[in-house]
């Protein structure tokens, strides 16, 4: 079965966030570390560390708290975030992520 994430990447602690939501998540995060699209928002900012992950089964649910999360005001954003992640820590950091599918392209 199809796994659906919505997540969260930073670009430090307290910093600039961006929300998001994949049915690939290592590839996901690999094109927002490579910047694969360089004027895309999380490129700007720099936001190449996944802070926070939420898994869903169905994608339509998924969709539904990407969207919540959104209207969330930021200090409910961040606690959330710190409940999961109390030091912002790249989660992706020992996901042994192979970058060599994009390196060739």
């Amino acid at each position: 079965m199809k796994s659906w994430i919505v997540y969260i990447m930073a670009n430090k602690p307290n910093g600039v966030i961006y929300i998001g939501v994949t049915d690939n998540i290592d590839e996901r995060v690999k094109e927002h570390k490579l910047k694969i699209y360089p004027n895309s928002f999380t490129s700007r900012y720099n936001c190449d560390k996944l802070v926070y992950f939420e898994e869903f089964n169905n994608g339509d649910e998924a969709l539904l708290r990407e969207k919540q999360f959104k209207k969330w005001k930021r200090d409910w954003k961040i606690k959330c975030i710190e409940e999961m992640n109390s030091i912002w820590m790249d989660l992706s950091m020992n996901w042994n992520l192979n970058y060599n599918k994009f390196r060739h392209e």
